[in-house]
């Protein structure tokens, strides 16, 4: 039988049209706007929860990434396919996907296998154009701002303390660091610029964590772009540029509704990345959810330290969610390379190098069950060549710290292959052990403490070294006010380090903060720890190069 790839899967299924979905979650025309036949736009505004309705939140986070895929999305999107099969009114709340990593390295945010949203193409291309929107938001403030300096500069903006960049939703290394103004007196006044990708706007943050538009366009107004001469702040309120950023966002700020495979309802919206920015989906889409199912499941970035850190510390926080359980997905591949197996080798059985990348995973549901107190679930996305031995010794470690594991097997069988995961879910969610929800830092302490117990408790470091920077920002910020806001680390991926190369479980460790910004509209300060950047490039073979459309206009190549 012939692989198929994940677009020519979706593909091969007929989704239901939009307006069906919609009446699933008892939604009447007045309540949507149409985006062709399979996408719409929810006016949230009009959203009402029956009284009395509780539904459950359900998290799904992972490992650290490795190159073999851990299926975090393919999870979250099979696990709710299962909820519906097991009788669960289900809904599901995802980020939206960057163009910069569809058209550079192969991964998308649609899931799949058989255990996808569609129409997947659609998602993760320009989708309902609310990347552009917010694209065009954060480059309206920058012309704004240039245009003030060029009329005059009543506001007396120093060039050379300006903090607002441009963004661009594609990874672009050319853009990074810039000069622009040049060619005379009319085109502007040089000075040094750049551009973040898109998902790292702080227009983004904001959008996701905003309850409705008037509080978006009262964030935007506290966004502090820069300094004037004398070292005071200006802010984008100060430009009187709030009300035009959140006009064009009004129809960006409405979640958009798609489907899985199986006819399970999906809202998607918002796509900060959890490396650079805060990884989860915005607040409007998981509350709609929220009040339109029973059972709600999201995900958030990259691994549990850096997505499901940010979830629990920056967006509950924020918006006085809760999740009633986390599921954490790994696969046996990625613990075998986290305990030193070449990517070529994982899926040969391997105990001892099984054995060695464990303690990867259970720092994780450590962090979950000990530090957060959340109940959680170990789900390990199956491969073919996973031995019984292999899963037998995950199932023994992960319930030695009280803590059940299952398979996932959604890839190849859709919400049939994560029943049981689906169970779990549902048992933990009803026994009501969230409660004891805490945080793993306090506000109140000082910005430096904050990092520093993020990294030692999170991450396991054994402290953390600010560059001289980095520590007269946060002195700078604390004096402004902001010193009583959450933190949103910036740092690799791949480790629980600042250092992509230390798998595993590293000890000893110290992370490296460089930068300290203030990300005033969103309510929280970035920690840019490590290498890590806000504009990424593309690889020596961007997925691009394998991406077309036929004469019939069929997209092909598209993972």
């Amino acid at each position: 039988m012939a692989f198929k790839t994940d677009i020519e899967i979706a593909q091969s299924i007929q989704p239901q049209h939009i307006s069906k979905i919609a009446a699933k979650l008892g939604l009447t025309e007045e309540q949507y706007d149409c985006y062709g036949k399979y996408k719409a736009k929810v006016d949230y505004n009009t959203i009402k929860a029956p009284a009395g309705h509780k539904a459950k939140l359900i998290l799904v986070t992972a490992v650290n990434p490795t190159p073999a895929g851990e299926g975090k999305t393919t999870t979250t999107v099979g696990v709710g396919d299962a909820l519906t099969r097991i009788g669960k009114k289900t809904v599901l709340s995802l980020r939206e996907p960057s163009l910069g990593p569809v058209f550079g390295i192969k991964g998308g945010a649609a899931g799949g296998g058989y255990a996808q949203v569609v129409p997947m193409e659609d998602i993760n291309l320009h989708f309902t154009g609310d990347f552009h929107a917010i694209t065009a938001a954060n480059n309206l403030l920058a012309a704004m701002i240039d245009n003030h300096i060029y009329q005059g500069n009543e506001l007396n903006i120093d060039p050379r303390r300006i903090i607002w960049r441009r963004c661009v939703d594609m990874n672009d290394r050319q853009l990074r660091n810039i000069v622009d103004g040049l060619g005379g007196k009319t085109q502007g006044s040089p000075r040094e610029d750049g551009f973040d990708i898109t998902v790292a706007s702080e227009v983004m943050a904001a959008l996701c964590l905003a309850d409705n538009l008037q509080d978006l366009k009262a964030r935007f107004a506290n966004i502090l772009i820069g300094y004037t001469y004398k070292g005071e702040p200006v802010t984008a309120g100060q430009l009187k540029a709030q009300g035009a950023m959140a006009v064009l966002l009004k129809d960006a700020i409405n979640p958009n509704l798609v489907q899985t495979l199986e006819g399970t309802p999906c809202l998607i919206h918002g796509g900060p990345f959890a490396n650079i920015a805060h990884g989860c989906n915005s607040v409007i889409a998981t509350t709609t959810a929220l009040k339109l199912g029973d059972y709600v499941v999201t995900e958030a970035g990259f691994g549990a330290d850096l997505g499901a850190e940010k979830f629990l510390n920056i967006k509950c926080r924020l918006s006085g969610l809760m999740p009633d359980a986390v599921i954490i997905v790994a696969t046996i591949k990625a613990l075998k390379y986290n305990g030193g197996v070449h990517k070529n080798d994982v899926g040969k059985e391997n105990l001892e190098a099984l054995e060695r990348g464990l303690p990867n995973l259970l720092k994780h549901v450590e962090n979950i069950t000990k530090v957060f107190n959340l109940p959680a679930v170990v789900a390990i996305n199956r491969f073919n060549n996973d031995t019984d031995a292999e899963i037998e010794l995950v199932t023994r470690k992960c319930q030695e710290l009280g803590v059940n594991v299952k398979l996932s097997e959604v890839w190849g069988k859709g919400g049939e292959g994560g029943i049981e995961l689906a169970e779990e879910v549902v048992r933990i969610c009803e026994e009501g052990k969230a409660k004891n929800f805490t945080y793993s830092y306090e506000l109140d302490q000082p910005l430096a403490k904050k990092i520093e117990s993020i990294a030692t408790r999170i991450y396991g470091a054994a402290g953390v070294d600010f560059s001289e920077a980095a520590l007269k920002e946060m002195a700078n910020l604390e004096r402004l006010g902001y010193g009583n806001l959450p933190i949103c680390m910036a740092k690799t991926p791949y480790s629980l380090s600042d250092d992509e190369h230390l798998l595993g479980r590293p000890e000893g460790f110290r992370i490296k903060v460089r930068q300290v910004i203030v990300n005033a509209s969103a309510g929280f300060v970035v920690a840019i720890a490590g290498s890590i950047m806000k504009m990424p490039g593309l690889p020596k073979v961007p997925a691009a190069e394998k991406i077309d459309i036929d004469e019939n206009g069929k997209i092909v190549g598209l993972f």
